[in-house]
């Protein structure tokens, strides 16, 4: 039980994903090229073999637009996202979790139009756009390595619902809970400063 609430600790994933991403420009970078990765990385499994076929369940074809929305490991990943968004944050993550699917539709999409070959190289070529720009991002502005050289996992989940979350609260000022924000804050200035004593330690032995 203790380690489901702590998979589910929304305040403890935030500021992991916050104390690597605390320079406002580094986090504009990653607001802007975090979705798009998550768009292409779908793109990218749109033709991945379908896990079963609806019509074999009595769906419809034309519910899944003629074929073009494939029940595959993209759509398990969105699936995936969707669901533990949700059970983090029950309004943002309906938010996250719309986009979510929304990515996997407009990628499929965009996969039948351009076909497999074309799709995996707009994907391919947009990943690495993406992902370097990100790089870049942590290493001109936030002048700490990627959150994912620590914790890959939490990293990848963490980082399209941090980047709405940052959204949400910039703009609307929303908070998952009231004090939320604060609690946040404080966790992530210990953890950078932290970070930044660990980080001159060494220089001086070194």
């Amino acid at each position: 039980m203790s380690r489901m609430m702590g998979l589910l600790d929304l305040e403890k994933h935030f500021a992991f994903y916050g104390a690597y991403h605390s320079n406002p420009i580094n986090i504009v970078i990653h607001i802007i090229f975090v979705w798009p990765i998550v768009f292409t990385a779908l793109l990218l499994l749109h033709s991945t073999t379908p896990i079963f076929d609806p019509s074999q369940l009595g769906v419809s074809q034309s519910l899944t637009l003629d074929g073009v929305l494939r029940f595959n490991l993209g759509f398990i990943f969105t699936l995936v996202y969707a669901l533990f968004y949700i059970c983090l944050d029950k309004k943002s993550g309906f938010v996250a979790a719309l986009m979510c699917f929304s990515c996997w539709v407009g990628s499929s999409l965009l996969a039948v139009q351009l076909g497999p070959s074309l799709s995996f190289k707009v994907g391919l070529a947009s990943q690495l756009l993406c992902w370097t720009g990100q790089f870049v991002g942590h290493g001109m502005f936030e002048k700490r390595a990627p959150a994912l050289l620590d914790n890959l996992v939490q990293a990848f989940l963490m980082a399209p619902f941090f980047v709405l979350l940052e959204v949400l609260q910039s703009v609307f000022g929303y908070e998952p809970y009231p004090g939320f924000q604060a609690r946040v804050n404080a966790k992530v200035e210990s953890d950078v400063k932290e970070w930044r004593a660990k980080k001159q330690q060494k220089n001086k032995v070194t």
